[in-house]
């Protein structure tokens, strides 16, 4: 650790490799095909770990799409809140499926990708989320078609739909009653489409969640309505496997300790300042030792990544090892401040550290502006 350039997500491989055991087993079980969602991890240095275990991706956007294709293989699901044309005609030369978010969007691009399997998000008014910031089902949702007319009208043009439903779903008895919910409602259209996808936010990989109950309500699901299920895995497929190797740069006292790191939380790990919740940092005690609050190094008050316990007094040049920085955190880093980004490494089963990238001051640079163009 103490040769490793910080700050740095360092991806464990053998907790990856892990959780995709337990993502293979589902799909075993199940009969369902597994998506990665490139939403919440795009980490394309360690696809060849995740593709053995998986069928493909599903992305939010072209570039997604196009990453997917290029980087992981297989099946390319491409959905979107709203294509532009252009995104229409990029996608659909290397898409499986396209997945539209609105009957007006489906309508209008139909035409351009008739020859690929086309679908249709339909929002079915229910959902299970600890976050009104993310329920796709939240009043006044544009996320999916709500009218039963436009459902309708959609089934000449599609040959599948998507229901994305969970965000950190964990209770198999909570999905399996939305699930009933959904096939009660819209058993009239199941029956007419090839396949569906249930979309992700269910948390297959802990420890606690029935895998081998919800394996086999999907398949009841599947042989009910004689449908391709597909479930689109984010962050359960790398939940546990990263952390964010840091390093304190200094230690200040105002009322209490205050060690600030050379990351930041609004920069590296945006998650956890948007749903105010706290980092859990490796080796620190319940109760006892020394307590300090662990904060960035931008100039944002709340940069505070939390509060932890040290079984020893931590000095200048101490390494802190955030957990759990993987899902949806990686994605979302930024340069506010001009703060150096973290390097992406990998520890491989062998001990060795592999690191994958390192960003300098050009990457910097050139995301702010490059050249000059007249349009």
């Amino acid at each position: 650790m103490k040769k490793l350039p910080t700050p740095c997500y360092l991806i464990d491989e053998q907790k990856l490799h892990s959780n995709m055991e337990k993502l293979a087993a589902i799909r075993e079980q199940s009969g369902a095909k597994m998506l990665l969602a490139l939403k919440c991890f795009a980490t394309w240095g360690v696809f060849d770990l995740m593709a053995p275990y998986m069928d493909g991706t599903t992305s939010s956007s072209y570039y997604e799409a196009k990453l997917g294709y290029e980087t992981f293989g297989k099946e390319t699901h491409a959905y979107s809140v709203a294509y532009s044309h252009d995104d229409v005609k990029k996608v659909c030369l290397f898409s499986d499926k396209i997945i539209f978010n609105s009957l007006s969007q489906l309508t209008r691009f139909y035409p351009e990708c008739s020859d690929i399997a086309c679908g249709i998000r339909i929002n079915p008014g229910i959902s299970h989320s600890g976050f009104d910031l993310a329920d796709p089902a939240r009043e006044f949702s544009r996320l999916g078609v709500t009218s039963i007319t436009d459902i309708e009208t959609a089934m000449p043009m599609i040959s599948g739909a998507m229901f994305h439903f969970n965000c950190e779903n964990e209770d198999v008895a909570a999905f399996e009653k939305l699930l009933a919910g959904i096939s009660l409602k819209y058993s009239t259209f199941l029956k007419q489409l090839d396949w569906v996808s249930l979309g992700g936010g269910i948390s297959y990989t802990e420890d606690h969640f029935d895998c081998e109950r919800f394996a086999q309500l999907i398949k009841e699901f599947s042989q009910q309505f004689g449908l391709k299920v597909y479930l689109e895995p984010g962050e359960a497929a790398v939940t546990h496997t990263t952390t964010l190797v840091t390093t304190v740069l200094d230690i200040v006292q105002n009322q209490k300790k205050i060690a600030i790191v050379d990351a930041s939380i609004e920069a590296h790990m945006l998650d956890l300042l948007v749903y105010r919740e706290s980092a859990g940092f490796q080796g620190t005690l319940a109760t006892g030792g020394f307590e300090y609050q662990i904060a960035g190094r931008s100039c944002l008050a709340a940069d505070i990544f939390g509060q932890g316990r040290f079984k020893t007094e931590l000095q200048v040049g101490d390494t802190i090892i955030i957990k759990d920085a993987a899902g949806y955190t990686m994605v979302k880093k930024n340069w506010f401040n001009g703060v150096k980004m973290p390097s992406v490494a990998v520890l491989r089963t062998d001990g060795q550290i592999e690191v994958l990238q390192q960003s300098s001051f050009s990457d910097y640079k050139k995301g702010l502006s490059t050249k000059k163009l007249r349009i």
